[in-house]
């Protein structure tokens, strides 16, 4: 398990530990002000919990930062699917104008003239620091946030104390009267697809998300699924962060045009009210808390 912000140069022996380095290190900011972590934080599955992030100076994201676990494997990454790989996802943060705004040759060459790095990227990768193998170091670290070790997870192995009766109500719920496998599907509780769920009208909402990667007017308003591990504790949700709770997700999807009445593209599956009584919500609840994994349960605040 990786050890969250360890910077030991004697322990650093590797590509995860080095990328784990990076991703701690405000070094890769231009003011060297913000790291990775400043806006996936360790204690909160590797999300943050403010509706979008501060990049320098201050300057206000535009969507919600997700977290970065359970991410080895997924075809798409950031809410519009922009990018394929982890490493072609590290590389968006550390160059935006909004995040990190550091140019990719400007990392490079601090990480060059870095005395340390220079050491350990010569040491692990037997090159000086490129943006390749900085990129690969970072996306190493990444895939070592898989999650799979949760009271849902020890009781679907067998052991039917491991969740409690709320949550195995929640659980039926999810994959039946509330149709949330729909889209939450597979271990992960993602289809690993882009739906439009009624969070875009062209008026206060205008983030057009998939759109404005495909250009395909049916993507307007269409955001990657996310999974649902340790979302406990990624509040708030969705891709503006709009909903402080878990409770006000699970209410919005019982009956979206309670909230928002002119919502665009959104998927026909959304066009009936749920009819979920409160204890039903409440058990849903329940069932999505049973998947926050250990590791996270300990640092929890």
């Amino acid at each position: 398990m990786a050890g969250f912000g360890a910077d030991d140069p004697t322990v650093i022996n590797s590509r995860e530990r080095l990328g784990e380095k990076l991703f701690f290190d405000p070094i890769l900011s231009k003011d060297k002000s913000i790291s990775c972590a400043s806006c996936h934080k360790p204690e909160f599955a590797f999300a943050d919990t403010a509706k979008v992030s501060l990049g320098v100076g201050g300057t206000k994201g535009t969507r919600n930062s997700p977290s970065v676990t359970n991410l080895s494997g997924r075809p798409n990454l950031f809410w519009d699917g922009r990018a394929a790989s982890l490493e072609d996802q590290a590389l968006q943060p550390i160059i935006n104008p909004v995040e990190m705004n550091l140019p990719i040759a400007d990392a490079i060459d601090r990480l060059q003239k870095d005395k340390e790095y220079a050491a350990l990227f010569q040491k692990i990768f037997n090159a000086p620091p490129t943006q390749k193998n900085l990129l690969l170091a970072i996306a190493s670290f990444e895939r070592t946030l898989e999650t799979a070790n949760s009271p849902y997870d020890r009781y679907i192995n067998g052991d039917d104390k491991a969740i409690s009766e709320n949550a195995k109500r929640g659980r039926m719920l999810f994959i039946g009267k509330a149709n949330c496998n729909n889209c939450h599907s597979g271990e992960d509780f993602t289809a690993d697809r882009f739906k439009g769920i009624g969070l875009f009208n062209d008026e206060e909402l205008k983030d057009q998300g998939r759109f404005d990667v495909t250009g395909n007017p049916e993507h307007k308003g269409h955001f990657k699924i996310p999974g649902l591990r340790n979302v406990g504790l990624t509040a708030p949700y969705m891709h503006n962060g709009m909903f402080k709770t878990l409770k006000e997700v699970i209410q919005y999807y019982n009956n979206p045009d309670a909230v928002i009445k002119n919502g665009k593209n959104r998927d026909l599956s959304l066009n009936k009210p749920l009819g979920l009584s409160e204890t039903e919500i409440n058990d849903i609840e329940a069932f999505l808390l049973s998947l926050t994994d250990d590791r996270f349960q300990k640092t929890k605040p």
